[in-house]
């Protein structure tokens, strides 16, 4: 094996390495879709109370 099938089988590891890499995708991916969400969330918010008066709805 030599080039690109040796990178790809990362001499012997490539069962721990991949997958790692895997879960390291999955980790960011879900942390960029959870931080967009919280994103427009917070902008709809903003977008509520600039239109309000300025007070929450849970306030007394």
């Amino acid at each position: 094996m030599s080039g690109l099938g040796e990178f790809f089988h990362m001499g012997g590891y490539a069962a721990y390495v991949w997958p790692a890499y895997g879960a390291a995708a999955a980790v960011l991916g879900g942390l960029l879709v959870e931080s967009l969400s919280r994103l427009r969330r917070a902008e709809r918010r903003l977008a509520a109370l600039e239109a309000s008066d300025g007070t929450p709805d849970d306030a007394t």
